[in-house]
Order: C-alpha cells, then structure tokens, then sequence
C-alpha cells in the first residue's frame, strides 16, 4: 500500500515567496492546499504542480482580512478529510503611508492578514499536529523584524517582530510538551524578487537598492524550509541579511536608529 503523502497548507500562495513554497513542496513529493485571494493564479499554479510532480492540490480562494476566513479554511480542510502537516504562513502585503495618514480600516485589515489569522491558523491546525505527533508552521517574517522602527510603513517591522516571538514561542513549547517533531520556525527573509513591492507601490523606491541587498525566492524558500526541519526557531538567509542582522544587535541602538531613520525614505513611501 503507498504510504499517504503529507499535506502543506500554504497561505498567499498566488505569487512570489507563496507560490515558490509550493513549488518546492511539490518537488518534495507534498500535496498542497493553496489559498489566496486570486482564485485564477491559484488554478493555474496548481495545474502546474500536478503536472510537474504528480502531486493533489486543492485550491481554496480566501481573502484573509476577512476574520472568518481561518475557520472557513480549516472547516474546509475538515470537510474534506485533509490533515496538515505543514503550515506556511505567508500571505502579507505592506501598506504604505504615515500612520495618521491612513485610514483605520486599512491598517485593521493589515493585522489581520499578518498577524491575527497566521496566529489563529496555528492554533487550530496546531491540535491536529500534536494528535499526530508530527508539524511544521514556517511563519514568514522579515528582516524588518530585527530594525527598529521608521517612519512609514509603521505596523509592519512591529508585526514582524511579533511573528518572530512568536515563531520562538511555539517551536519553545512544543519542545517543552514533549513534541520532538514539531517546529516552528520564523523565516526572515530581507529584499527578495517578487510582486511584492509593485504590488505595496513601491517599485521605484526599492529599485534603487543595490544589489546585493535582493535575493531570488528560491534560496530563501529553500532556507526555510530546512531551518525549519532542522527544528531551528529563527533563520536570516543570506550572508548580507545574517551580517544586517548581527549588526542591529551589536551597535548602540541610537546609532541603528539614525542608520535606519536615515534609510527608509530609500524603500518606504510616506505619502
């Protein structure tokens, strides 16, 4: 009898970081469940990996800023007799803008997308990892989460921060409950190739970073998935994001602030 396969849910799978987790898990043999807003990039990705490596991929269209939408996705998983084995917190966008120049709304939305439904899907599907006594939640930070904050942008190095706290906090727990098989971990990638300033519209702004400040999706994907496996709770890939990081936590701290106040203006719109 063929052993079963296990199962990654991925969130914000449409583009980018999202659509190269499924890739690779695909490679790796995993069925996948994608879910993102755009139903139509999401059929389209799964018609790919079915093709390429033979794997079942359900697709399921949720727009996260929905606060339903995390129980709507794990009713659906239940309906559907899925068991998830691994959980890719992806989905995520950034909003530009001053804080007090944006509406409330706006900035509601963005939590719930970054922080209050990754938070809510690894409680639920959390249970079901422990039953089986096997998980893997990679919660996809940034290195944002390691600078202190700038003007513009404002939730998101916090919201980042917090996945990172997060991320320990789980894969901390499950080791203390006994569950060896279970990680967690924070993926902090720093600039990578994706739509993900066209889509926050700040293309140009980011354009003029150098170069060796961007990565492509791949590697980064690649390292998050093997920290995670390796059980480690925090993992910066790239050799110039590891060297950014270290310094956030070596200098005096008014100094990274006047580096980072000095820079931002560089990839981050304040109007």
């Amino acid at each position: 009898m063929a052993l079963k396969r296990r199962l990654c849910l991925i969130t914000g799978a449409s583009a980018g970081i999202g659509a190269e987790f499924a890739r690779q898990y695909a490679a790796l043999g995993w069925n996948l469940v994608l879910t993102a807003r755009r139903a139509d990039r999401l059929e389209a990705l799964a018609a790919e990996l079915r093709a390429e490596h033979g794997v079942e991929v359900t697709v399921m269209a949720e727009d996260l800023a929905d606060p339903g939408a995390p129980a709507r996705i794990v009713a659906a998983l239940a309906g559907r007799a899925l068991e998830v084995d691994a959980l890719v917190n992806n989905a995520g966008y950034g909003l530009p803008g001053t804080f007090f120049s944006t509406k409330w709304e706006d900035q509601a939305a963005f939590l719930q997308v970054l922080y209050t439904a990754p938070v809510e899907l690894t409680h639920r599907l959390l249970p079901g990892m422990a039953a089986r006594r096997f998980g893997r939640i990679i919660n996809v930070a940034s290195l944002a989460g390691y600078a202190p904050g700038s003007a513009g942008h404002t939730l998101y190095a916090s919201v980042k921060t917090g996945m990172i706290k997060f991320s320990e906090s789980i894969n901390a727990e499950c080791s203390a409950l006994g569950q060896t098989d279970i990680h967690c971990c924070a993926l902090c990638p720093g600039f990578t190739w994706s739509e993900f300033h066209d889509v926050n519209g700040t293309r140009s702004e980011t354009d003029k970073m150098p170069k060796w400040m961007w990565m492509e999706a791949a590697p980064v994907v690649k390292a998050g998935i093997d920290a995670v496996n390796r059980g480690q709770p925090v993992i910066v890939p790239g050799l110039a994001n590891k060297v950014l990081a270290t310094l956030t936590r070596l200098l005096p701290e008014p100094m990274v602030r006047a580096i980072a106040g000095s820079q931002s203006s560089r990839y981050r719109r304040m109007d």
